[in-house]
């Protein structure tokens, strides 16, 4: 029989809660390298990072099929396997990214774990945390003002052609009424009017590079780098010419420390980073992976949504530039989900079906193929929903194996730690056998073309690639640039392998449409807008911030 579960919120709660400095001693971090952010949480220094030690810690990939929009408990399964990693006595520790207010208060909800597997305090952690999102916002705002502010001036003016301006303002919020604006109205002491618009701060460049840079000076230059568009003799103008790169790596100078939190269960966690995996490149920071594998030997990391998603982005950009490479992957299913790619309407997620699981599987088998074409054998990681039909479980386990793929029943929301222990022994063997050898997908000197095709056609299953005139000039400036040997990072719809959020399942005989493309030149990728995406979302008929509230004690409810 199922145990009743009390919501995460509750949970979080009721928690005993350790002093950081605990947390950080059962990590060997020294309490003078920790900058505090009040008794639960700190800033950790960047020369904690040990190369030589990065070499044997083992790294732990975490992805997942492709999600219900509530997901599928990704974060979950990441806490508790690092939580069931140290039950088996390994020196484990989750490495994951911070949550964006717009999920917290959209649909999705936070990002900290659920049930007995989160990471805390859980509150906090949804709620501003450390204040990095906010830094980003900061520095990417100031990178706007000054863009507007050298349009407006009459010194030192670069020429830039207000109408080619690709830079946007952003803010860690849904909120789909700021996509298209219309700013310096009200005469010319008030700038010069142009279209403009806000992107959600997950998605802004400064957050990419700042999850890709490995120190302060690797920052300002990638921030340097940032093309903010085109001076009216189609010249292209970057940060750099407007000086931005040294005052928004100043407001950079704490988020670009890692985060220091625990589990339930009291084992340290790194959060840093929070890049989406549909409108970026949905992974944490180069530096807290490497700080994470400096400290413990199995680190445990997330990539957003499926595998088709933050999981390539992960293999072809993330490991391409930090020189890492994953030892394991966790290949997160749930029942619900393969409910849903069978067929099943929302009201009936939650009701088994053998016969949806079985038409849905084949999603999850896609995966499994994908997850091999990087040399890497996926385990399986059923996470349980008290919904769940025993027939529906063994249905997936005997269906992966034939596959030669594991598939390991894990409850870690209702259990913990005690919950993933199969799953924890089950990596660790994995590792051990040397099974796998990772290898990107493609080589980066191919050509932008080439490159999109290649995750078309081998990770989306399409049969080929359009692009629109619009993209096709993309392609031109991308050239002319010199961006073309770049990583490209895909935006797509979560929903679907294709660019079409209906095509749920496997779809077949389908081609993606490439509509325009954006130009990450300080991170290092160039960005394919794959069908009608949008990099600011909007909120869902009924908010999930109707059902938040906090009392005079400063209690919060609803958080979820």
């Amino acid at each position: 029989m199922n145990k009743i579960v009390p919501s995460d919120l509750v949970i979080a709660q009721a928690a005993a809660i350790k002093h950081i400095k605990e947390i950080a001693a059962s990590a060997g971090i020294s309490n003078d390298d920790l900058e505090y952010y009040g008794k639960y949480k700190a800033k950790l220094p960047l020369k904690l990072i040990d190369e030589e030690k990065i070499t044997k810690s083992k790294l732990i990939l975490v992805t997942a099929i492709s999600p219900t929009p509530a997901g599928e408990g990704k974060t979950t399964t990441s806490v508790g396997l690092a939580d069931g990693l140290n039950k088996i006595g390994k020196k484990a520790m989750a490495v994951l990214r911070e949550p964006s207010l717009g999920p917290v208060f959209g649909i999705k909800g936070g990002a900290a774990g659920g049930g007995y597997a989160q990471v805390i305090p859980m509150e906090d952690i949804n709620l501003h945390f450390t204040g990095d999102f906010s830094a980003v916002e900061k520095a990417n705002n100031l990178l706007a003002a000054l863009i507007d502010n050298n349009i407006q001036s009459k010194t030192r003016n670069l020429n830039i052609d207000p109408r080619t301006v690709v830079w946007k303002r952003v803010m860690d919020m849904n909120d789909r009424a700021l996509r298209n604006i219309i700013i310096g109205l009200g005469g010319t002491a008030n700038g010069v009017p142009r279209s403009d618009g806000f992107n959600i701060t997950a998605a802004s460049e400064v957050m990419a590079i700042l999850c890709m840079s490995k120190n302060i000076d690797d920052l300002k230059e990638r921030l340097g780098h940032i093309l903010v568009g085109f001076t009216k003799d189609n010249q292209p103008v970057y940060a750099r010419q407007l000086n931005a790169q040294g005052p928004m790596a100043v407001l950079l100078k704490d988020a670009i420390k890692p985060n220091l939190v625990q589990t339930l269960e009291g084992n340290a966690a790194i959060l840093h980073g929070g890049p989406f995996a549909n409108i970026a490149q949905g992974t944490n920071t180069i530096i807290a992976t490497k700080m994470g594998l400096s400290l413990a030997d199995y680190v445990v990391t997330e990539a957003g949504f499926g595998a088709d998603l933050g999981a390539e982005k992960f293999m072809n950009i993330k490991c391409g530039y930090a020189g890492l490479k994953p030892d394991a992957l966790v290949l997160v299913a749930t029942i619900r989900a393969l409910r849903y790619h069978g067929g099943a309407k929302k009201a009936a997620f939650n009701t088994p079906d053998l016969e949806k699981v079985k038409k849905g599987f084949e999603n999850l088998e896609k995966h499994i193929e994908n997850c091999k074409k990087f040399g890497l054998t996926p385990i399986v990681a059923i996470n349980h929903f008290t919904t769940d039909a025993q027939e529906e479980i063994d249905f997936v386990i005997s269906e992966t194996a034939k596959h030669g793929v594991q598939a390991i029943f894990s409850d870690c929301w209702a259990n913990g730690g005690d919950g993933t222990t199969e799953l924890a022994q089950a990596v660790v063997n994995m590792i051990d056998s040397g099974e796998n050898h990772f290898k990107p997908l493609y080589d980066w000197n191919l050509s932008i073309e080439e490159k999109i095709k290649c995750i078309a056609t081998e990770i989306y299953g399409a049969d080929d690639v359009e692009y629109s005139p619009k993209a096709r000039e993309g392609l031109k400036t991308i050239k002319e640039l010199g961006l073309d040997k770049l990583p490209v990072c895909m935006a797509k719809t979560q929903k679907s392998f294709s660019d079409n959020e209906t095509k749920i399942g496997r779809p077949r005989n389908f081609i993606i449409t490439v509509r325009e493309f954006e130009f990450a030149a300080g991170a290092g990728f160039v960005i394919p807008i794959l069908g009608d995406m949008m990099r600011m979302p909007g909120l869902p008929a009924i908010p999930a911030s109707e059902g938040m509230d906090i009392d005079n004690e400063g209690k919060i409810i609803g958080l979820s």
